[in-house]
């Protein structure tokens, strides 16, 4: 009877195996970093997919748990992002040229005073040396942009540089927005947040006269670079995908940006594992400046995040102003 009861034990476990085989919902992406072979070069894209797909093809996977290829990275990383079950992710870090296999992380997004603020003067100093940022490119890896706001006029905007290879998916485009994408599959890059309209007017925003909040702090609002072209690739929404992240900064190294600017950050890792300290570093190689936020978690004073020593690290600070107001109260009471 013993040898009976285990065959209908086996026979169950196997019927259970198969009525519930891994789901595509769950596979993850990963990123995938590779070793390029020494003297091997990739001068199309779609050779360098296909390399890409050489390992994944070497990996075992079932019907519904097929290996899917997410991104091909060419300039950021030497890799890709891919859906991938936790075996096919162990199987594949141990083929040969596969440096590492990780889970994607997910990554937080972190006024007309400040130009004058810092010493910023219209016809003499910085500005002045540096023409206001005129003929610089830079890219935001934000939430997007919305076109039409008015620190996005292009008053004073030459024409992009002919090196520019950049697009607009939406209409509203011109000589100041000059970029503007998503990476966040099935979202339109338009800003439904307003981090990215934030950020990308503080980096390019050019000048708009009698600024104010319901007639208070009334100024010239202006961005550090007002006359500088700008890019948006959207790659957040109210989290940031590394994967999404990635693409967006392969992308923009792609469309020839001179400076990258991304306000986020995620959790701290080595340097050789932060895919993000990784691509800056790239994007560094190739001349680029990339600049990140400092953060906003702390713990302690003076804590920070993106701390790699090839990128600038931008935190906040004070400003002289104050902007006070009254308030009547009847009964003499807050309640």
């Amino acid at each position: 009877m013993f040898p009976t009861i285990s065959l209908v034990l086996v026979l169950t476990c196997t019927v259970i195996f198969n009525v519930f085989p891994t789901k595509a919902d769950d596979l993850k992406t990963y990123i995938v970093h590779l070793s390029l072979p020494e003297g091997q070069d990739f001068p199309r894209a779609h050779e360098i997919e296909e390399w890409y797909n050489s390992f994944l093809s070497k990996i075992p996977s079932r019907p519904n748990e097929k290996p899917k290829m997410v991104y091909a990275y060419r300039h950021v990383i030497t890799g890709f992002a891919a859906k991938l079950s936790v075996d096919q992710a162990e199987a594949l870090e141990n083929l040969s040229g596969v440096v590492s296999v990780r889970p994607e992380g997910v990554y937080q997004l972190q006024t007309t005073r400040s130009s004058y603020f810092l010493g910023l003067r219209q016809d003499s100093g910085l500005w002045k040396d540096s023409n206001k940022g005129k003929g610089v490119i830079i890219g935001i890896m934000d939430t997007g942009v919305t076109p039409g706001h008015p620190s996005f006029n292009d008053n004073g905007v030459p024409a992009p540089p002919s090196t520019w290879k950049g697009k607009c998916e939406v209409a509203g485009c011109n000589n100041k927005l000059i970029g503007l994408r998503s990476f966040v599959h099935g979202i339109s890059p338009m800003d439904e947040d307003g981090h990215g309209t934030h950020t990308s007017s503080t980096a390019a925003g050019n000048s708009v006269d009698n600024a104010n909040v319901f007639g208070m702090a009334n100024g010239t609002a202006s961005g550090m670079a007002p006359l500088a072209h700008l890019a948006m690739y959207k790659v957040c929404t109210d989290d940031c995908l590394l994967s999404d992240i990635l693409a967006g900064m392969d992308a923009a190294i792609k469309d020839g940006v001179n400076v990258m600017s991304l306000s986020l950050g995620g959790d701290q890792l080595p340097f050789h594992e932060d895919s993000m300290a990784i691509g800056a570093f790239n994007a560094m190689q190739k001349g680029i400046f990339v600049s990140f936020a400092a953060g906003n978690e702390g713990p302690l004073d003076s804590s920070l995040s993106n701390e790699a020593p090839w990128m600038l690290t931008v935190g906040a600070s004070t400003i002289d102003r104050r902007i006070t107001t009254s308030v009547l109260v009847r009964n003499w009471k807050f309640d």
